[in-house]
């Protein structure tokens, strides 16, 4: 693996990317101030070039996309509200019940082939108080995951995205884009990061992840929005002091890391193809969009799949008992490829 310690191929998520040797040194060399004092410039100008670049008013900078996530529900929302989102979204599986127990909303949940949902099924599901005797929450926020994690790293098409949050506006409801891998999604789709999030209240943007930053999310939005985040953010227990340091890492991935992640899904794609090939294994090519890889396998014989590649220095992670998750990120070479290809016939 490319600038990445250790002999063993890491397939197991591209929040294992750790920053380069470029990377260090602009962190290394950060000017840095008091973030929770509003002074850090790095910081500042992290939030003003993300926010711009999503054509949005402003941008709050926190330790992670499960945080952002969370502040972007609790200043959407008010306590007894409902949220939708997708059955498999990050929000609602890897999330530890933030919603519930921080924002005090319960959860509508939607199916979708892939991930995605559909504008009808999200319409269907929107609840309000009005008219139900009181039945019924009131849905104020739409959640959507762009890519979706457990759908594969699949796409959603701009249509779509445009229409859920027509509905959502249509309803009294804010929108909301977990794009905890937005920038996979713009490389994919060929739309750029502004066009895709036009309609979107408030967007989560990942820099740990395949943009290869050590820590770091931001959440983005209007200015009341975000001032409200801020306030949410120091209560929670996200802000950080001189945290330009990291900042500067996002600023780094940002100019980087972007274009770069083609590479990604290129080797992503040709590592499912040739499994695909092989006759122990599936892949739904499909769900093939980003720099995932979903292999299923024998049934219940998941993790068997995971200790044999490992012998051959291949890390993988199951995702259910048949499947396992092969992620391609920035230390990944055509060399690993290879290897990783290899190891899987040899598991058969």
């Amino acid at each position: 693996m490319r600038d990445y310690p250790g002999g063993r191929i890491d397939l197991r998520s591209d929040t294992v990317t750790q920053p380069v040797p470029a990377m260090r040194e602009v962190m290394a060399n950060a000017i840095v101030g008091d973030d929770v004092l509003g002074d850090d410039p790095t910081v500042i100008e992290l939030q003003n070039r993300i926010a711009k670049m999503l054509g949005k008013e402003a941008a709050l900078f926190v330790p992670s996309g499960t945080m952002s996530n969370a502040i972007a529900i609790k200043s959407q929302t008010r306590p007894g509200d409902e949220i939708i989102t997708h059955k498999k979204s990050h929000i609602y599986l890897y999330e530890g019940g933030g919603y519930a127990v921080l924002a005090g909303c319960s959860v509508a949940l939607v199916d979708g082939e892939y991930g995605i949902m559909s504008p009808l099924d999200v319409k269907k599901s929107i609840r309000k108080v009005e008219g139900s005797n009181s039945h019924y929450p009131n849905c104020s926020l739409i959640c959507v995951e762009n890519t979706a994690n457990i759908g594969g790293g699949t796409i959603y098409s701009q249509e779509i995205l445009d229409e859920i949050c027509d509905i959502a506006h249509a309803n009294n409801c804010r929108a909301h884009l977990d794009g905890a891998r937005i920038f996979n999604a713009v490389i994919g789709s060929g739309i750029s990061a502004a066009r895709m999030v036009e309609k979107f209240d408030t967007i989560s943007v990942c820099l740990s992840k395949g943009l290869g930053t050590p820590v770091g999310s931001l959440l983005v939005g209007d200015s009341d929005t975000i001032n409200e985040a801020h306030r949410w953010r120091k209560m929670f227990g996200g802000g950080m002091r001189q945290s330009g340091i990291l900042a500067a890492a996002g600023l780094y991935a940002l100019e980087n890391n972007i274009q770069r992640l083609s590479e990604d899904h290129s080797r992503a794609r040709l590592l499912a193809e040739v499994i695909n090939e092989m006759e122990s294994y599936d892949v739904d090519m499909e769900a093939v969009q980003s720099n995932m890889v979903f292999i299923s396998c024998k049934e219940g014989q998941a993790q068997n799949l995971v200790e044999s590649v490992a012998k051959h220095g291949v890390d993988v992670l199951t995702i259910g008992d048949s499947i396992v998750r092969a992620v391609v990120h920035l230390h990944i070479t055509d060399e690993d490829i290879q290897n990783t290809i290899s190891a899987f016939q040899n598991a058969q």
